[in-house]
């Protein structure tokens, strides 16, 4: 934050803390001068509701005045004007830390025993499962739904279909490191009737009906374009993360339209990396959770 921001902050606010004690004291003294004091204001509400020049209640006026105060001391001991720091020296980012600092000293020991074993087989422990399960929930589920069954452009994590590789090691590489997925556009390149003749082959590619003369003009400009992250057969490459077209599974939906809208306008997905923000021994027994969850449907 700039000085001149600060200051308008500091400046501002305080006017305001003016401005409500002014309020209150020119409201104490006794309403409008133009009525006398008890007599009616001329405002009738309902037929028979009337506004009387009364002074507020002295407990209202002064449980507003402490609040004032209550208002002035916070501001001198902690931070709410511009860059002035407080006499406490408080921040939220010094408390946050000290609460990781405390969580970690308390359960650090816990997660370092279960980073020493196997991810193949700590899946398999019930226990550590269920912590794996609470990290997913407060990480993860966000954006891969609290069943982990996913969402569009969210991959499902309880099947055997992987992006990256289902192995126990890639799981936890992917959530360590993250990934950066792009299906570049094809729309330039192959026009509207490329992008139909396409899509139709890609399609037909998991079984599913589709027009012969499109699916033989989409094979050549899939076997162009496309063969490269795919492969010639179109089941895909898990070191470059392109998904397998022969199957069932669509990451952003498998209905014509959307498939004519992925190759068109390409695809760009983010998996954000782990690493950092909860440390290797906790993404250990994370990816053990999800290694249990697509062992499940094996």
């Amino acid at each position: 934050m700039s000085q001149g921001l600060s200051w308008y902050i500091i400046i501002l606010t305080l006017l305001n803390v003016l401005g409500m004690v002014w309020l209150i004291w020119w409201s104490g003294k006794g309403g409008s001068e133009k009525v006398a004091q008890g007599d009616t204001m001329g405002h009738t509400w309902d037929g028979d509701l009337q506004e009387f020049n009364n002074p507020l209640p002295r407990w209202w006026l002064w449980l507003f005045y402490i609040t004032i105060v209550f208002g002035l001391v916070y501001f001198a001991l902690y931070p709410g004007l511009g860059t002035v720091k407080g006499l406490f020296g408080w921040t939220q980012q010094e408390q946050y830390a000290q609460e990781v600092a405390r969580a970690d000293e308390r359960y650090a020991p816990i997660f370092q025993q279960y980073a020493k074993q196997d991810l193949a087989v700590l899946a398999k422990d019930p226990e550590a499962v269920k912590r794996g399960q609470r990290l997913f929930l407060n990480y993860c589920s966000v954006c891969h739904g609290s069943d982990a069954g996913g969402a569009r452009g969210f991959p499902n994590l309880t099947d055997s279909d992987w992006l990256y590789g289902g192995e126990p090691e890639a799981i936890q590489t992917t959530i360590l490191y993250g990934r950066n997925a792009v299906m570049p556009p094809f729309g330039q390149v192959l026009g509207d009737e490329g992008t139909e003749n396409v899509a139709t082959y890609v399609m037909s590619l998991s079984g599913r009906k589709a027009d012969a003369a499109k699916v033989e003009k989409g094979r050549e400009q899939f076997v162009a374009l496309c063969a490269g992250c795919h492969g010639a057969d179109g089941k895909g490459n898990i070191y470059l993360g392109a998904p397998n077209l022969t199957d069932a599974v669509w990451l952003y939906g498998g209905s014509p339209g959307t498939i004519k809208q992925t190759i068109h306008d390409g695809r760009n997905g983010v998996m954000p990396a782990f690493e950092e923000f909860l440390g290797e021994d906790k993404v250990h027994l994370l990816a053990a959770y999800i290694v249990s969850l697509s062992q499940g449907s094996k």
